[in-house]
């Protein structure tokens, strides 16, 4: 690409989570011409970005998250007049992520704003509705992970139809080496955080009538001393495994039968798409752009959140047939190819391109 421009990534994300990976996967396949920095307000997660494109420039900007930060809005507008990039493109794990920085964005004369949401659900009052509508109306592109996250994304803010464009999340496909199978029974997996959003109680609630099969669950979180507690009360602890934080967590798909999400809501789910690259049967909630990933009844089972009936039964049907999870496995990894990280990033070039002529 010629003229390469000036593109600020920026993140106020305080932990590193699915959706600053996927921020890094982009920054690593973007193109080597462009010029590209990363900002935020976490030294760790800046640099934790960074470091997938060797050399990258970081900046640490004032912390503006909260109302109680409102008193850096004036810093952030400093600094990003003093760097000027063409782009700031936000990344919003949440839809409240960035908006100050975003407000500071679209106030600085010459820049184009983006902003990328990750995980649609409802903000909380009209201050933060109306102050989101303000930022939208003046982004240069506002993209989400995924279509129905972008609809759901103008129908939470109020914004025209169609005003939101989708670009999927891409993921690395990866040669994963063999860890070793829990036991002898049928394995049920599921890597994340162990936070209410994904769901897990429902999960442990169902597995009560799945005795044929072992769960294992792979990540931590605030939410791990009461899921496990629920185990206990539930008398699953036998079958169910909390294998804790893992700095390889994708090398655990190749212990599991089946990958189960049961998320109450989602975005574009990477974890998701790691499992069908690795050929993995899919049972997971109907929510976000799940749907976009896998499809019903070839690549994995669908079921509607809050249910643990369903999910139970959506579990011991492909538990019980294992021709069926070898045919949803091989469907669904030609389908995973598909959001690979060329796509995506040749997706925001595109983009770049379109709001700087």
């Amino acid at each position: 690409m010629t003229d390469a421009p000036r593109i600020l990534l920026y993140t106020d994300a305080p932990v590193f989570g699915g959706a600053e990976a996927a921020l890094g996967i982009l920054l690593r396949e973007l193109d080597r011409g462009l010029d590209i920095a990363v900002a935020g307000v976490d030294t760790e997660v800046v640099e934790r970005v960074a470091s997938q494109r060797p050399g990258t420039p970081v900046h640490l900007l004032p912390a503006a998250r909260t109302k109680r930060d409102a008193s850096n809005f004036g810093g952030t507008l400093v600094r990003l007049r003093a760097l000027r990039p063409l782009i700031f493109q936000a990344n919003l794990p949440v839809p409240s992520a960035a908006r100050y920085a975003l407000a500071a964005a679209v106030l600085v004369r010459g820049v184009r704003t983006m902003a990328v949401e990750h995980l649609p659900y409802p903000l909380e009052g009209a201050l933060q509705i109306r102050f989101k509508r303000f930022t939208s109306r003046r982004l240069a592109a506002h993209v989400a992970v995924g279509h129905r996250v972008a609809r759901d994304v103008e129908s939470f803010v109020g914004l025209p139809q169609g005003s939101v464009q989708a670009i999927h999340n891409g993921v690395p496909d990866l040669e994963l080496e063999p860890t070793t199978r829990p036991g002898d029974r049928l394995v049920v997996g599921s890597v994340g955080r162990l936070d209410r959003q994904k769901g897990l109680d429902v999960l442990l609630r169902a597995f009560v009538d799945v005795p044929e099969a072992r769960l294992v669950l792979v990540g931590d979180g605030d939410e791990r001393g009461s899921l496990e507690s629920l185990t206990a009360e539930l008398g699953l602890s036998e079958r169910v495994h909390f294998a804790g934080w893992s700095d390889e967590p994708r090398r655990a798909l190749t212990s599991f039968d089946i990958f189960v999400l049961p998320s109450r809501f989602e975005g574009f789910p990477l974890a998701i798409v790691e499992a069908m690259l690795a050929r993995l049967p899919v049972v997971a909630t109907d929510v976000g752009s799940v749907r976009e990933a896998v499809a019903d009844g070839d690549t994995g089972l669908l079921v509607p959140p809050e249910e643990p009936n369903a999910l139970a039964m959506a579990l011991r049907a492909l538990l019980n047939d294992a021709e069926r999870r070898a045919a949803f496995g091989a469907r669904g990894r030609e389908r995973a190819l598909v959001f690979s990280p060329a796509a995506m990033a040749r997706a925001y070039e595109r983009l770049y391109q379109e709001i700087l002529r």
